[in-house]
């Protein structure tokens, strides 16, 4: 399955993505802005073993984010259990070379209309950490609504953080 506007794709996994997957996520500035489950330093081996465990979800929860035919990141909508199980959680990530280029803006775009769609949810949220404002910009443009601000709930780089939720409504 494929999902794409312009010359962004979102796509399932390749095995010969791990090479630069390693490398994009092998880098601090990625690393700060998300959970610690998030390894660093990230080696080869981790890029093997994502693909490996969440390149083929059923139904398709987990994408590559291709630019001009280059993998450039991901992105995931992974939906809730129990009572939460017609909401979804978005989260991403790419690659310092294409930040500011739009792209992720495009890719929350399309996976939120993907959910919509084909994931019978009704709600996408995130949880941002308070010092990532560009993430914050890129929620917003697409139409996501800061819902609260949960205080001191992050613990991330030996600091207490706030942590921005954002949510979507169908």
């Amino acid at each position: 399955m494929e999902l794409k506007s312009g010359n962004i794709v979102l796509r399932t996994f390749n095995e010969s993505d791990a090479p630069k997957m390693a490398e994009l996520a092998n880098n601090i500035k990625v690393a700060r802005n998300l959970r610690d489950g998030f390894p660093f330093p990230y080696t080869l081996k981790d890029a093997e073993i994502f693909i490996e465990k969440y390149g083929k979800t059923n139904p398709m929860s987990i994408f590559a984010i291709e630019y001009q035919g280059v993998y450039a990141g991901n992105i995931s909508l992974m939906p809730g259990t129990d009572v939460y199980r017609k909401s979804a959680e978005i989260g991403y990530f790419i690659g310092e070379a294409f930040w500011n280029k739009g792209i992720v803006t495009t890719a929350v775009n399309l996976i939120t209309d993907y959910g919509f769609k084909c994931l019978d949810i009704v709600r996408i949220h995130t949880g941002i950490f308070e010092y990532n404002t560009a993430s914050q910009r890129v929620l917003e443009k697409c139409g996501f609504v800061k819902e609260g601000v949960f205080k001191k709930a992050i613990f991330k780089e030996n600091q207490v953080w706030d942590e921005i939720r954002y949510a979507k409504l169908v």
